[in-house]
């Protein structure tokens, strides 16, 4: 039987009592399934991260970062080992929950929907596919070449 792990259990509590104003934001908009009936979670535990929301139907992360996570390796180690395992990851910069959250939610959806599908790295929006959904996309246009 797996159980709860009560030491992950426990840091995402912590982390959940001391989420920024943004995720308090995107939360809202988030939970109780209030976006297209999809379910996400606040401070999923994935390996030895946490992400700042998960949809595990979907197998997506959704990062909100502050300015401090301009361009750091850590969030490049989390990333890959997040799609590694399976899971695809967006990232929002928090400016851009306060100041255009409808684009932030309509992108989420996009998303969720398989509406985009491809790797994003832009200013504003960082957007890698799980593994699973390369290795699809790849046999898809060879599919098509032939």
């Amino acid at each position: 039987m797996r159980g709860a792990n009560e030491r992950q259990t426990k840091r995402a509590r912590r982390l959940r009592q001391a989420d920024n104003d943004a995720e308090a934001l995107l939360w809202s908009e988030l939970r109780g399934r209030h976006l297209n009936g999809f379910k996400f979670v606040r401070q999923l535990p994935l390996g030895p991260y946490f992400a700042d929301f998960g949809c595990r139907d979907e197998r997506l992360v959704v990062e909100v970062d502050g300015s401090q996570h301009a361009n750091r390796s850590s969030d490049i180690r989390r990333d890959e080992n997040m799609v590694a395992t399976g899971w695809s990851v967006v990232r929002f910069w928090n400016m851009q929950i306060f100041n255009d959250r409808p684009s932030v939610l309509e992108t989420i959806v996009a998303f969720l929907e398989k509406r985009l599908l491809g790797e994003v790295r832009t200013a504003d929006l960082t957007s890698i596919p799980a593994k699973r959904q390369l290795e699809a996309e790849a046999e898809q246009m060879r599919a098509i070449a032939v």
